[in-house]
């Protein structure tokens, strides 16, 4: 029987059930060998000879892969059909020869397809080839340019900036993006300007908004109305006059379908509409990949097979009637620049296969197929037929003019289905407007627009008909995920199966936090990007990454040698790691500080030296570094202990003296988590003078010194009760109340939920809640907990879910609790492995029982179990130092 092997265990089991029992498919669990974590790994004396590594975990599955063709001498290698793909075919075939498990006499052959279906795969049977060299090409020189930077950057980072972990030749270009728009941020400012709108109604009794557009017959630009001056103005020309419609103008529009997805756009779409992070999607679209419910989801291509075309066609003349099926179907031109990687777009594999009739239990699953289905019908769909309409008001004499547009869907077409998402709404002229008549005079509506009114800092005539509003432009808006893979995208930086791990990657370390879906550059990650910017501006550059995109393109063509591109980069990359690394640390701050100045030490209003420190009064600031990031300090240290963050202080800092108390000055500092509290400076005889972090809710800047002090003298002594004293103050988790009795162990602790009641709660209210937790010491954990995940049903019956536990997430079946391991996130977590951890723990379940009936036996049948475990923590820290070390830009995302 043939051996057929694919990268994981699901797609195994689904292509073993299409082949049947005449061949034998095996998994590979992703790439079976790396470049090992040290130096030499790739050899730039040797025409940069590659060193390759069989992973610890992979030993076993490439023995299973050995011993099966022991006795076939076929092998067929079926995995992804991408360069990944092609890479860990060529791994497989390498590893396997090594071994001598291909003999001379073993037919290899390499088969691929593009969706896991029946008719697919006995397809891509008859059509077998050998391994594509150039793409395998195009992977080495990707891997080894990831490993150069990687292996030689990060240890300058480390030497130079305490902290910094490590550089990337994509990630630390996609960090630039994200630090500079913040700086952009940080450097706006903003301008105001002034609308004014009216609330209108016609003969009939209808209303409707109109904006001013034209003044003294003048077109009113964005700023001309600049202050509130100008507005009152424009407000009161416009309420002295009557007003009548002098055009009333209807125009057709359309609107067509966007094209279907490729991994870029899926990414950006499930983005903006479910908030769902890269990597997320790439996981749930891989579980729909081996289900078979939809095409291979690692494409640059946005076309369709003309099979699928017309199978969309005929769904949607079914689903929607005739007159939603255009004349002709749609066809959408590939945007890959390399044939050979021209995948088709991602779509299901049975258009008739509609979200409501596919039954999936997991929700990030659902979500995206019905995503995917929506977007792939709408695109072979009619467009949309809109009317739009503007109406022009304006005074006698023409000293106002008023416009009001909207638009009416006069046919839905695609629209019926799926319209995309924006990453910025604007205000558009998605509203309908009644029916106006020219030469029809309206009247203005007292006070309709006050809600309107009510949003804004700043309005004229809020009762009245005529409103005047005052506006702020606004910096650019931070990146989502969606909107930096769409610049990514634009600047041509990394390829979309890359995006997920790159954006992973930033955040994992610490360079980048998300909030509301936005990403922040931290500290450190700001530090690292000016440095790189500074000392090596050429590998952060947006036209040389795209360039060297373009040239491993070119490589996977077969149209260059990725040879002489590795001995091109590695000449000037090579002596700008030389010259950096004979710097000083001290050289390096002062060029960083330079680079940062504008930043650090805008002009103070008083005209002052921005660098002189605001506490002292005598040192100079400047940027130091710490394990943490970059920060600004005194030069007078440790006689002057200021410090403050590196960004979004200004020159005033962010520690400021609340007052005095028994000598000690009260000061309100803010740090690693947050504002706090402090009495008193560090001396030698007191290194850590006492704090206190504002709980919740409280803001720093009406922090004063009342406040201030009632913090720093927690815990609050509430009163005695039976003979022991209940306190009140804030914890790890919240404000809470504490109580020990002489002959308990432990306190008893009770939770509060206001965090005023820490200052406020009386002694009966204590004494009450203390003594019901200490009757009910279970109160509050009995309640079943909630899983972090539904994982679906287990093959044997019965949900399985990921929990949340008290030493990490586990999975739970029945009465089953497996640990998860710490190289997989529970939102990563398959329903296979999953299954995989249950039946380990349950089989070592089944051992421990053994054991308890000859307890003699016990310690003799644990310690071989102990000695294996070994090579596995030394797997793990390899593998963590080989992340480290190493950018993992181009790593597949492969699970099961």
């Amino acid at each position: 029987m043939p051996v057929v092997v694919v990268e994981s265990p699901a797609k195994a089991k689904t292509i073993n059930k299409y082949l049947g029992k005449d061949y034998t498919v095996l998994a590979s669990y992703g790439h079976v060998r790396d470049l090992p974590p040290k130096d030499g790994s790739v050899d730039t004396d040797n025409d940069f000879d590659m060193t390759w590594e069989i992973g610890a975990d992979s030993r076993k599955h490439v023995k299973a892969i050995a011993d099966a063709l022991k006795d076939d001498d076929e092998l067929i290698l079926a995995t992804d059909p991408d360069r990944e793909g092609e890479a860990i075919s060529w791994h497989l075939q390498e590893a396997l020869t090594k071994r001598k498990a291909i003999k001379k006499s073993t037919a290899v052959s390499r088969v691929t397809f593009n969706a896991i279906t029946k008719p697919a795969i006995l397809e891509a049977m008859k059509h077998p080839r050998q391994v594509d060299v150039p793409l395998v090409d195009a992977y080495l020189a990707r891997r080894a340019l990831d490993y150069l930077v990687g292996f030689n950057l990060s240890p300058v980072l480390w030497r130079k900036l305490p902290g910094a972990r490590s550089a990337g030749r994509v990630q630390s270009v996609c960090l630039r993006l994200i630090v500079e728009r913040e700086m952009e941020i940080e450097a706006f400012n903003p301008q105001e300007y002034w609308s004014v709108k009216a609330m209108l109604e016609t003969p009939r009794g209808q209303t409707f908004e109109a904006r001013l557009t034209q003044l003294s017959g003048k077109k009113l630009d964005k700023f001309d109305l600049k202050d509130r001056m100008r507005a009152e103005m424009a407000v009161q020309a416009v309420s002295s006059r009557a007003l009548k419609v002098i055009s009333v103008e209807a125009k057709p529009a359309s609107r067509n379908p966007s094209a279907p997805f490729m991994t870029s756009t899926l990414q950006q779409e499930a983005s903006r509409k479910f908030g769902m992070g890269a990597r997320q999607t790439m996981n749930a679209a891989q579980r729909l990949y081996e289900a078979g419910l939809i095409t291979y989801m690692r494409t640059d291509g946005i076309d369709m097979a003309p099979e699928a075309v017309t199978q969309a066609r005929d769904a949607i003349k079914s689903r929607y009637g005739d007159k939603y099926v255009p004349a002709s179907p749609r066809i959408y031109k590939n945007k890959a620049k390399n044939a050979q990687e021209a995948h088709e777009c991602i779509r299901p594999t049975d258009m008739f296969a509609a979200p409501d009739s596919v039954k999936l239990t997991d929700a990030d699953q659902r979500k995206l197929y019905d995503l995917i289905w929506k977007r792939t019908i709408a695109c072979q769909m009619e467009g949309a037929k809109l009317e739009r309409t503007t109406v022009d008001i304006a005074s006698d004499d023409h000293e106002v003019v008023l416009r009001a547009t909207g638009q009416v869907v006069v046919f839905d077409g695609f629209m019926a289905v799926y319209t995309e998402g924006r990453d910025d709404v604007d205000e558009d002229d998605e509203g309908r407007l009644p029916q106006i008549m020219q030469g029809e005079a309206l009247k203005k509506v007292a006070g309709a627009l006050k809600a309107e009114a009510a949003e804004k800092e700043a309005v004229l005539g809020a009762d009245a008909a005529v409103l005047g509003l005052q506006h702020h432009t606004n910096p650019p808006p931070r990146y989502t995920e969606a909107t930096l893979v769409k610049r990514m995208e634009e600047l041509g930086i990394g390829r979309p199966s890359t995006y997920a791990s790159v954006l992973s990657t930033i955040v994992d370390r610490e360079y980048v936090r998300k909030e509301q879906n936005r990403l922040i550059p931290e500290d450190k990650g700001r530090i690292v990007t000016i440095f790189l910017m500074n000392f090596f501006r050429k590998y952060v550059g947006y036209e040389f990454t795209a360039n060297l995109e373009e040239q491993l393109d070119e490589i996977s063509a077969g149209d260059l040698d990725y040879k002489e591109v590795l001995a091109r980069f590695w000449r000037d990359f090579h002596a700008a790691i030389e010259e950096t690394s004979e710097l000083r640390i001290s050289e390096v701050l002062d060029k960083l500080d330079d680079a940062l100045a504008p930043q650090l030490y805008p002009p103070r209003e008083d005209g002052t030296d921005p660098r002189i420190c605001p506490k002292c009064g005598q040192g100079s600031l400047h940027l130091k570094t710490s394990r943490t990031g970059g920060f600004v300090g005194c030069s007078n240290y440790p006689d002057c202990t200021y410090t403050r963050p590196i960004a979004g202080e200004g020159a005033e800092g962010d520690e400021r003296v609340l007052g005095e108390d028994n000598g000690d000055e009260i000061w309100l500092k803010s740090g690693r988590f947050g504002p706090y509290v402090q009495r008193g400076e560090p001396t030698p005889e007191n290194k850590k003078p006492p704090r206190a972090s504002l709980p919740k809710g409280w803001s720093k800047d009406d922090m004063d010194l009342e406040k201030a002090l009632t913090l720093l003298n927690l815990p609050r002594e509430i009163g005695e009760y039976e003979g022991a004293m209940i306190s009140a103050n804030f914890g790890r988790f919240g404000p809470y109340l504490m109580h020990q009795l002489p002959d308990e162990a432990k306190p008893v602790y009770a939770n509060l939920k206001d965090p005023n009641d820490v200052f406020e709660i009386g002694m009966n209210r204590a004494v009450e809640m203390i003594t019901e937790k200490r009757n009910n010491p279970g109160r509050g954990r009995s309640a079943a907990a909630k899983p972090l995940r539904e994982l679906g049903e287990h093959p044997d019956g019965g949900p399985v879910s990921v929990m949340e536990g008290r030493y990490g997430p586990y999975v739970k079946w029945e009465k089953v609790n497996a640990t998860l391991p710490k190289d997989i996130k529970p939102e990563d977590l398959t329903m296979e492995q999953a299954v995989e951890l249950i039946a380990e723990k349950a089989a070592k379940g089944g051992k421990k029982t053994a054991a308890k009936k000859t307890p003699a036996k016990k310690p003799t049948a644990k310690k071989p179990a102990a000695k294996k475990a070994a090579p596995k923590k030394t797997a793990a820290k390899t593998t963590a130092t080989k992340k480290k070390v190493a950018d993992d830009d181009d790593d597949p995302v492969i699970e099961g």
